[in-house]
Parts: structure tokens; C-alpha cells; sequence
């Protein structure tokens, strides 16, 4: 069995411009996130969440510092190794705020195509996906489009589509802003479940300190700077559970 965590970052830093324009987005920000585990990223808006997210997720490489992912190194300061992109789709999955699904396919083909795209028959690929709808609940609601589904069930296929690739990593960035409180708390413990049964890595940005006990593992992000979540934080989790 691989030990190999789900992720490991280590120092990892974004400096954009140079000289008086310079603004260091992260500063020497590690993590590991292990198999099964879930993460909560907390932070203030513009203390550099979503830019660890685009320079772990290697969409936006970092200054320098090192990302490894299902024990793979796959960056080392600018320079990216292997194709970055073939890796991305076939290891890692994404959801945001909005679930961003095609609005012209059905539900289980906006999960489906995920597994066409990485090189899956159809027939394969489209079982996958019925059997991703059924696990998070929304099976009976696979052939309806988009806009026939509610926010709730959309966060759930969307989280579908992020599993069809059976990736190392999941990624989401406030991904129950849009939802209430209750339907928010649904989805996170969705995430959790996804993370213990299909041993994903999972982090998850979020300001809703309501679902911490959710959570394995709290970080606070402020001004670029990682660290493990302060004792208020993380004692307001434990009290929770």
C-alpha cells in the first residue's frame, strides 16, 4: 500500500512583480495532507488562499518551494516536471463556489466526460459516474440538467465530477458559500466522508467556522503566512464533536 501522503508542500512562495511592485502572495507555506484526510483552509480574503490552491492544484506555479503530490514531486520552484497538465486532470479534482457544470449535459454527463477526457471507454466512464451520483445521493436526479437541479444537488455532482478521475487530491475553494447553513454543513460532511472512504486528500477554503468539527486538520492563512489553527479555533472544533 502507498504511504505517500495525498500532499506535501514545502516552502512554498508566490512573489508577483519585482522590485517596489513586488507582493509576496505566499511565504514559505508547507502542509502535508494525508491520505483520507480533510483539510480546512481559514484566512481573512487576500491573505493568499486561493493562491496556494492554483500552486498546489499546478495551475499557477509557484516562485519556489516544492509541491509533491501522491508522492510524486511535481514542482520545484518555476520549473515544472512531466507534463503538468496530463498529471492535473488524471490526479487532481476541483470545486468552487459555483459549480460551474456544462449546462447543456445532463448530470451524469457533466461526471462522465471527466473520465472520456483521461482516455476511459464511454461505457466506463459513464458507470463510474452513475455509481459517484448514487453514493452522494443524487442517482435518481442523473438524467436532469443544471438548471433543473438545486444548489445542493448541484455541489453534490459537481463533488461527483471532482471523484470520476479517482484523484489524489481534491481542492475546493468556499465551495458552500452559496448555500445555507443547512445544506453547507451537508456538503462538507460529504467532502469528509469522500476523504475517509476513497482515501482523498481533501482541502477545503472556507470562512464558515460553524462545520470545524468536520475538519481532521485547521490551518490559518494571514499575509501569505501557513500555520496550524490557533488554539480558539481549534478548541471550538473539538467542543463541537
Amino acid at each position: 500500500m502507498d504511504e505517500s501522503p495525498a500532499l506535501e508542500t514545502t516552502a512554498l512562495t508566490k512573489v508577483y512583480g519585482s522590485g517596489h511592485t513586488e507582493v509576496v502572495a505566499l511565504r514559505d507555506a508547507s502542509m502535508r495532507v494525508g491520505r483520507g484526510e480533510i483539510v480546512a483552509l481559514l484566512g481573512p480574503s487576500g491573505a493568499g488562499k486561493s493562491t496556494f490552491l492554483l500552486c498546489v492544484g499546478l495551475i499557477n506555479p509557484p516562485t519556489r518551494g516544492r509541491v509533491t503530490i501522491g508522492g510524486r514531486l511535481m514542482q520545484d520552484g518555476p520549473r515544472s516536471l512531466g507534463d503538468l497538465r496530463h498529471f492535473r486532470r488524471e490526479n487532481i479534482g476541483f470545486v468552487f463556489q459555483k459549480s460551474n457544470l456544462i449546462p447543456f449535459l445532463s448530470a451524469v454527463e457533466n461526471v462522465q466526460i471527466v473520465g472520456e477526457l483521461i482516455g476511459r471507454p464511454s461505457s466506463v466512464a459513464r458507470r463510474r459516474a452513475m455509481e459517484l451520483l448514487d453514493t452522494l445521493g443524487v442517482g435518481p436526479r442523473a438524467l436532469n440538467m443544471p438548471t433543473q437541479l438545486s444548489g445542493g444537488e448541484q455541489q453534490r455532482v459537481t463533488i461527483a465530477r471532482s471523484l470520476a478521475n479517482q484523484p489524489s487530491l481534491i481542492l475546493a475553494d468556499e465551495p458552500t458559500a452559496a448555500l445555507d447553513s443547512v445544506r453547507g454543513r451537508q456538503v462538507m460532511e460529504l467532502f469528509r466522508d469522500v476523504a475517509h472512504k476513497y482515501g482523498t486528500g481533501v482541502i477545503v477554503v472556507t470562512h464558515d467556522h460553524r462545520a470545524l468539527d468536520v475538519f481532521d486538520t485547521v490551518y490559518e492563512m494571514e499575509d501569505g503566512a501557513l500555520r496550524a489553527a490557533s488554539h480558539a479555533v481549534a478548541n471550538a472544533s473539538m467542543e463541537a464533536r
